[in-house]
């Protein structure tokens, strides 16, 4: 005769089959990772300072011999992206001070993910990209960023894997202003140089 056997799961520093049932469909419903929006911050916070310190040095590299310097945003950038929901993290590399000029560079990187379901017509689509471009880079404008580079295909889903015609419709001329200004106010506009929109590629 033969006996089934069910495996115990036994809890771990508070996780176990409870818990992780819950956070697993809360994970499924906001996108996060049992509550996180990264793996990173996962780390941060389980992790004694000594030991993420560590471990962000295995991740991340070193800058000059030490970890990276975090800044902290300004207010209204943070009222930017408590409002609209976005990540916003911002850190110092060091470099070797010129002698003849101060530092006056500071550069933004967007990582966008798409807003509509990719059944929704793709004018609506490419619409509300925009409009979720637009708080994000004023948050890199009130920042001081003022070189600002959008990843591939920032305006569309990245449909590339599939080959279908149809989604060549979303290609539009980089020299075009709509695309480069998203047809944003002056705040970002008054501060920003250039614009790479390909950093992926």
């Amino acid at each position: 005769m033969k006996v089934k056997r069910e495996r115990k799961i036994e809890k771990t520093d508070g996780i176990g089959k409870e818990n992780r049932s819950t956070e697993e469909k809360q994970s499924f419903k906001d996108g996060s990772i049992c509550g996180y929006n990264s793996f990173h911050r996962i780390l941060s916070a389980n992790l004694k300072p000594q030991l993420f310190q560590e471990v962000s040095r295995l991740f991340l590299g070193l800058n000059y011999g030490t970890t990276l310097e975090t800044i902290v945003p300004p207010e209204s950038a943070k009222t930017l992206y408590s409002k609209h929901e976005f990540d916003l993290q911002a850190f110092k590399f060091s470099v070797d001070k010129e002698l003849l000029r101060e530092p006056r560079v500071r550069v933004g990187l967007i990582q966008n993910s798409i807003t509509l379901p990719t059944t929704t017509p793709f004018s609506d689509q490419k619409k509300a990209i925009f409009e979720k471009f637009g708080p994000i880079i004023d948050a890199a404008g009130a920042s001081g960023v003022n070189i600002l580079c959008l990843q591939e295909a920032w305006m569309m889903s990245f449909a590339f894997c599939t080959r279908e015609k149809r989604w060549c419709e979303f290609a539009e001329p980089a020299s075009t202003v709509r695309t480069i200004f998203l047809e944003l106010g002056t705040s970002m506009r008054a501060r920003i140089k250039s614009i790479d929109l390909n950093w992926g590629l």
